[in-house]
């Protein structure tokens, strides 16, 4: 499974960003989706994340301020941002479970730089 991301940048305190993923998965069953994010020295973390049935979670840091959504026929992840914090700098990656035959593996996507400046 190959993934995607795209959409970051630089934006203010308060602004919005839209992050994307696109997953070219020939042959593999995607299950979860989901975003993790990496700040400046610290440990990747699970940021918001979906089922194949549609069912959401968050981090309690973006809970009422991020929005998970994601299609499954075309493969492709979205993550909604707004109301941004200076402590939502990070690098985003998109993540998927995948199954192909009996085996369940793990995808990363190559991250995407979300800065926000005060």
């Amino acid at each position: 499974v190959q993934l995607q991301a795209s959409g970051g940048g630089l934006v203010q305190v308060g602004g919005s960003l839209n992050l994307s993923c696109t997953a070219n998965s020939i042959g593999f069953s995607i299950r979860d989706m989901g975003w993790y994010r990496q700040p400046p020295g610290k440990e990747r973390e699970l940021v918001a994340g979906i089922s194949m049935r549609g069912t959401m979670n968050y981090d309690d840091s973006v809970k009422g301020r991020f929005t998970i959504s994601r299609d499954t026929a075309k493969n492709t992840l979205d993550l909604q941002m707004r109301n941004l914090k200076v402590e939502d700098t990070a690098l985003y990656y998109c993540w998927a479970r995948a199954t192909y035959s009996y085996d369940r593996d793990d995808y990363w996507g190559q991250g995407t730089l979300v800065t926000v400046s005060s």
